[in-house]
């Protein structure tokens, strides 16, 4: 089975549009069901939830039903599990924060240099306390990650180690489960930023038993709200971050300062919704979950064939310096594809680019000590073509014209 695009195409309203998106990790399109959830929201629940009349119980009942459905988009075990909040930027501190109570001077938190800053900068919080800040760099010729890097530097000491499932400018998969198991040998726990992976495979906190797993809805089809998992053993012991009445048994409340966005975790909830109806239309049964998992699979073989075609022409030119995984068959690339060409500013790419009506970006992408580490400055950044499953063949043919045509 192949992925229906006629049907794909058709619940994202905004694609019926002059312009082509290939800018998409810096926000997806919204699914026509968000937007849908968030009128009905408006128009049928728009009260304070908690009280004891009908329309506040109906409204508390949609918040909740939207903390489920992205709990499932988690494979989290327990709904509780799910803290929303308008970011993974804000949900990063607000974690750094709850959790600072844990940490003693002289503890260690390992972060890497191949992240967004939002999984870099709240951890430096924690200096204030003492507590020691190491980077895990990645390899400068393999644009990767190594266990053995990790090794020299982990020690008794080490506390959290925060790490990106997939780098925003490389675009290549880190092996979190076997992160993850080192880590935990060694007595630390995990904070994984999951922005530029969750739209691409399907997440899966309790095989990969992460430790806090956080990452943007608005970057993955849904509206501008973000999602962070605490597993339930430390989302116990995480300090409040409300009212003092509030006690830590207050959960996931606790970790909701003024209370999340009610229209938009409910909303929310359609991203699910799609991706079970995606799973579905080969009529297989199924539990939710399993439909998701083949929805995944699906989007995962389209965004494949996207990525050869793309890398496949960056490859045949010979003044494209490609950066992470050139090859698009490989299973630990996405189509997050970053690069540079010589002796030409990356600005100046996007900007012709524009005329053509496609968009794409350039920069560093708030990954700034990876670009300063790759010295992507000499380029004023990168050009990032980022892909998602709504894109079409025709449409990477359209990019690859224009490409020509600008780079010549």
């Amino acid at each position: 089975m192949t992925l229906d695009l006629d049907f794909v195409r058709s619940q994202f309203p905004a694609l019926d549009n002059e312009w082509v998106f290939m800018d998409n990790a810096g926000g997806t399109q919204i699914l026509k069901g968000c937007v849908d959830k968030v009128n009905e929201y408006y128009y049928s629940n728009n009260v304070q939830l908690g009280g004891s009349y009908e329309p506040s119980q109906a409204a508390s009942a949609a918040f909740n039903e939207g903390r489920r459905n992205i709990a499932t988009l988690f494979n989290a075990k327990l709904t509780e599990e799910i803290v929303f909040g308008p970011s993974t930027t804000v949900l990063l501190q607000f974690l750094s924060k709850s959790l600072a109570g844990q940490f003693r001077k002289g503890d260690e938190v390992i972060v890497t240099s191949m992240d967004h800053e939002s999984n870099i900068g709240p951890w430096f919080e924690l200096e204030k306390l003492g507590v020691i800040i190491k980077f895990w760099d990645i390899n400068t010729d393999t644009h990767a990650l190594h266990l053995d890097d990790l090794k020299e530097i982990i020690t008794s000491k080490t506390r959290l180690v925060a790490f990106t499932h997939v780098s925003n400018i490389v675009g290549t998969i880190n092996p979190v489960k076997k992160f993850t198991q080192f880590i935990h040998d060694h007595g630390a726990m995990v904070c994984v930023d999951a922005v530029a992976y969750a739209p691409h495979r399907a997440v899966d906190v309790t095989d990969w038993d992460v430790d806090f797993y956080a990452f943007s809805l608005y970057k993955t089809f849904g509206p501008h709200h973000a999602a962070l998992y605490c597993r339930m053993d430390h989302m116990i012991e995480l300090d409040n971050l409300y009212h003092y009445f509030y006690g830590k048994d207050k959960i996931p409340a606790k970790m909701e300062p003024g209370n999340a966005n009610y229209e938009l975790s409910y909303a929310s909830g359609a991203i699910v919704d799609y991706l079970i109806e995606l799973g579905s239309r080969d009529k297989q049964n199924g539990s939710h979950r399993e439909k998701i998992e083949r929805a995944f699979t699906l989007i995962a073989d389209h965004e494949t064939n996207l990525c050869c075609k793309l890398l496949d022409y960056l490859r045949s030119r010979n003044d494209c310096n490609i950066i992470g995984i050139d090859n698009g068959n490989d299973i630990a690339r996405v189509p997050t594809i970053a690069f540079t060409i010589n002796k030409k500013l990356s600005d100046k790419i996007c900007f012709a680019m524009d005329k053509y009506k496609i968009g794409i970006r350039y920069g560093d992408f708030h990954a700034r000590r990876l670009s300063d580490l790759l010295m992507l400055d000499q380029y004023n950044g990168a050009v990032r073509i980022s892909l998602t499953h709504y894109n079409t063949n025709d449409e990477l043919d359209r990019l690859v014209i224009a490409l020509d045509q600008i780079l010549s």
